[in-house]
């Protein structure tokens, strides 16, 4: 289950200011709805992209006994 600020608000926001959770969220929302996106939400989802690649590698650990070897977003 998603916990975070809703996408209508989210679009509001200039995406430099979400959070991580929930760029990664919508990144995978999105990768899965990819073949049915508009022209508006394809351009959304290349923003989400773009930020996510700004803001550094994620997720690159191999994991241990303490932490998931994935970032968990939800």
């Amino acid at each position: 289950m998603y916990i975070g600020r809703e996408f209508s608000e989210l679009t509001m926001t200039p995406v430099d200011q979400w959070e991580l959770h929930e760029l990664l969220y919508f990144h995978h929302a999105m990768s899965e709805l990819a073949a049915y996106l508009n022209t508006e939400g394809v351009s959304i989802h290349s923003k989400i992209i773009h930020e996510l690649e700004a803001r550094g590698p994620i997720g690159q650990d191999s994991g241990g006994w303490d932490h998931s070897s994935t970032v968990i977003y939800d």
